[in-house]
């Protein structure tokens, strides 16, 4: 996965600021979106990643997988990233 060409991000104190350059849209992922996204980006698998939260937040693999699939989906519907 990476970022969409028109994509541009900034890290901030709270997560990451994603803008999308041709809509002028902005959108906010708190610190985990922020973790899932900068994993995913480096490279590493989703069920890696989902391995990882679940562990650190000791919720179910289910419940984290959903969540990350679901967010996976989102940024994808908004042009955010690319496979």
């Amino acid at each position: 996965m990476r970022l969409a060409e028109s994509v541009s991000a900034l890290d901030t104190d709270d997560g990451t600021v994603l803008l999308h350059e041709r809509s002028g849209k902005f959108y906010q992922l708190n610190s985990t979106g922020s973790e899932v996204l900068s994993r995913l980006l480096g490279g590493e698998r989703l069920p890696d990643v989902v391995g990882a939260l679940a562990e650190r937040t000791g919720a179910g693999r289910e419940k984290v997988h959903r969540d990350v699939a679901e967010l996976v989906d989102r940024l994808h519907g908004a042009g955010l990233v690319t496979p």
